[in-house]
């Protein structure tokens, strides 16, 4: 019992429960992002354009940048031909990185060099605890196939500009990155043709199989064929947070210049539980600019995208 001026105030058994259990709850905001960055940074990393003007020697898709913001991310891009210094400065600056879709070649570009530099600065942190994730998507995809076979296994498929459900493997209910999926949202992927393929090439399934350098570092949560070649539409690493899609998870929300481009209410469902999944990886990531001043210099929001709607396969670009 304990006195307060003229007031006596008796905590009692029940009382003390109560006031201990508000004290607990009170705390779990503060108490459950100790282990959590709840200010991500992902970069994305630009390519060459393929008519290159002034100041428009490289390109970001905005609809990237928007899919990853969407889930409480923001973005830093990647520039083609920095320094190897430079990228390793880069690379203890931000929670993760992102290979997007677009046309430059997985064997002999600046992209490809600047992936191959980050992919395995990812795989040296991670051995060593320091989490960063990977994500390609669709020409991403197949760089990471580069990177880690060593060589250029795709087959040609008739894909370019096709929607389709996905055959999910059964190694899917055991993935990391469908875990947090509603049903509803997994049965639809199963059923409807909400994930936009614009390729020319995969990766066969049967060369999966025969490849031990990509059996053993991938599991296959999904396929998809053509009619003809059955290929691997969704991936992840074994033992590292790297992850692909054959498909365009960001499209669905963002693009609308092409009418094969689903927008129903589950493919873009879709975009942001994709989008979600990945950030929540960025998140156990805890790399950090040196300054507040780096960070503000280093993110996308120095650019401003460039509206080209049906002139090309983009509503908007960033140019560098």
């Amino acid at each position: 019992m304990a006195k307060v001026g003229r007031k006596t105030l008796c905590f009692t058994p029940r009382k003390m429960f109560f006031l201990l259990v508000f004290t607990s709850l009170s705390c779990l905001p503060f108490c459950s992002s100790v282990d959590r960055n709840d200010r991500p940074i992902i970069g994305v990393l630009a390519q060459e354009v393929f008519s290159p003007k002034p100041n428009q020697s490289a390109y970001i898709a905005a609809s990237y940048v928007k899919f990853l913001e969407a889930a409480g991310a923001r973005v830093v891009p990647v520039m083609i031909n920095q320094t190897l210094e430079e990228y390793k400065t880069l690379f203890n600056s931000i929670n993760g990185i992102l290979y997007p879709g677009g046309g430059v070649s997985i064997i002999s570009s600046g992209y490809e060099r600047a992936a191959k530099i980050f992919y395995e600065l990812a795989i040296e942190a991670n051995k060593r605890g320091d989490y960063f994730p990977v994500w390609g998507t669709c020409l991403g995809f197949e760089q990471l196939t580069y990177l880690t076979s060593g060589k250029f296994s795709l087959s040609h498929t008739n894909t370019s500009g096709v929607a389709l459900p996905l055959n999910f493997t059964e190694d899917m209910k055991d993935s990391r990155m469908f875990k947090g999926f509603p049903s509803e949202v997994m049965a639809a992927l199963a059923s409807e043709p909400i994930t936009e393929n614009s390729h020319q090439w995969s990766l066969a399934t049967s060369t999966y199989n025969t490849n031990e350098k990509l059996r053993t570092f991938y599991k296959v949560l999904s396929t998809n064929t053509d009619g003809n070649v059955e290929f691997v539409s969704t991936v992840e690493a074994y033992t590292y947070p790297i992850y692909g899609t054959q498909w365009h998870p960001e499209k669905n929300a963002f693009e609308w210049t092409k009418p094969y481009i689903p927008h129903s209410p589950s493919a873009v469902k879709t975009t942001f539980y994709m989008a979600e999944f990945f950030v929540n990886e960025a998140r156990k990531s805890f790399h950090r600019f040196e300054s507040q001043e780096e960070e503000n210099k280093a993110l996308i929001y120095n650019y401003s995208p460039v509206y080209t709607g049906a002139m090309r396969a983009f509503e908007q670009i960033y140019f560098f």
